[in-house]
């Protein structure tokens, strides 16, 4: 594949997003100069192959900033001033409060693209940094009006080479949706998280797939998301408040679950679940709603390669893949997704190659 960006690349934070686009760039040829106040985040991002170290006479065609929100203002504008003739871009994941603060101070918005790729991990650094971190996922392209419009087209282009999907976005849409699909996720997966501190290690033992998907992004940087948060304040709380009356509603509710529609405001409030996941997109891009199918998988080497490579034999297209297995279980699940029609032949397949489908036929 040949880079659709032109010139060289600077990126200032080596930590997980910098250095992750750096691999992506690199790996296309890009060449990438990394910077970091971090002696060592830089050394680690340049020792993995993520760029290099700035030397004397970069001019850079496009400048990631990939810094901690509540720094990102002021590092954005001092690289706008610093490089004349680059375009540059940060990928915090806020984008108004940021917005404001450049035209406040009076940087030269013509040359500036506020983007965010929604892609992350729950660990960070330069050492968790990896090449397909944005393959298939969103970036957001927030550029304020005063952007030209080949800078809008470096950054697009710049999203293209990472393997992510450019979307347009104003910068209060942006901060208005990430607060409901990202922000708002956090803070209710820690506070469930949370309740875990105080159980029975024999009760945490009993924990399925259902808790770990729930409280998986709860393991995410707490210093970090406390400046996410503080930055995206107003659209997460307002959201906040209306997670917090349906909890009302259905603690009400729980409190006397014989009393006259008691039962129906719990029925609805899981209704009303169903509904909202069946909006989030399928792979392709679309709602969509799949069959899914429960493989038992032994707990040996090699199984589970075993298994997709004969799903891949059948000619089946694996929409999605979830794997559950507890701790000393002989046996793991694998619950894997497929368009409706693919299902019974898919299992009566794998059942004749001697794989057990649970709630199938012995």
């Amino acid at each position: 594949m040949t880079a659709r960006t032109q010139g060289s690349v600077r990126i200032v934070g080596a930590g997980l997003l910098g250095a992750s686009l750096g691999h992506a760039l690199t790996a296309l040829g890009v060449d990438v100069i990394l910077a970091d106040a971090s002696r060592s985040a830089l050394s680690i991002a340049v020792d993995y192959g993520a760029g290099r170290r700035e030397a004397e006479g970069d001019t850079p065609s496009i400048v990631v900033v990939a810094v901690p929100p509540d720094a990102a203002a002021d590092v954005v504008a001092r690289e706008l001033a610093a490089w004349p003739a680059a375009t540059v871009t940060d990928v915090a994941s806020v984008k108004a409060g940021i917005l404001a603060e450049l035209r406040e101070a009076g940087a030269d918005l013509a040359r500036y693209v506020g983007s965010h790729p929604m892609a992350g991990r729950e660990r960070g650094g330069a050492v968790a940094a990896r090449a397909d971190l944005f393959l298939g996922r969103p970036w957001v392209l927030a550029a304020p009006p005063e952007a030209e419009r080949d800078r809008r087209w470096a950054i697009e282009h710049l999203a293209v080479d990472a393997g992510a999907i450019p979307i347009v976005m104003p910068a209060d849409e942006h901060d208005a949706a990430v607060a409901l699909v990202s922000h708002v996720p956090q803070v209710v997966a820690s506070a469930l998280a949370g309740r875990l501190g105080g159980a029975s290690p024999e009760a945490v033992g009993l924990a399925g797939q259902g808790l770990r998907d729930t409280t998986r992004i709860a393991a995410s940087d707490p210093a970090l998301w406390v400046q996410i948060l503080g930055a995206n304040a107003d659209a997460v709380a307002s959201i906040l408040r209306g997670v917090r009356d349906d909890l009302d509603a259905a603690i009400a509710a729980l409190d006397d679950p014989d009393a006259p529609g008691a039962r129906r405001a719990i029925a609805e409030l899981l209704a009303r679940g169903n509904a909202g996941v069946a909006t989030i997109p399928g792979k392709h891009g679309r709602s969509e709603r799949f069959a899914r199918l429960t493989v038992l998988i032994d707990d040996r080497p090699g199984e589970l390669a075993r298994l997709l490579t004969e799903i891949g034999e059948l000619g089946v297209n694996m929409e999605d893949l979830r794997l559950e297995h507890s701790p000393g279980a002989p046996v793991g699940l694998a619950e894997i997704a497929v368009v409706p029609e693919a299902e019974l032949p898919l299992a009566t397949a794998l059942q004749s190659r001697g794989w057990r489908i649970a709630g199938g036929a012995e």
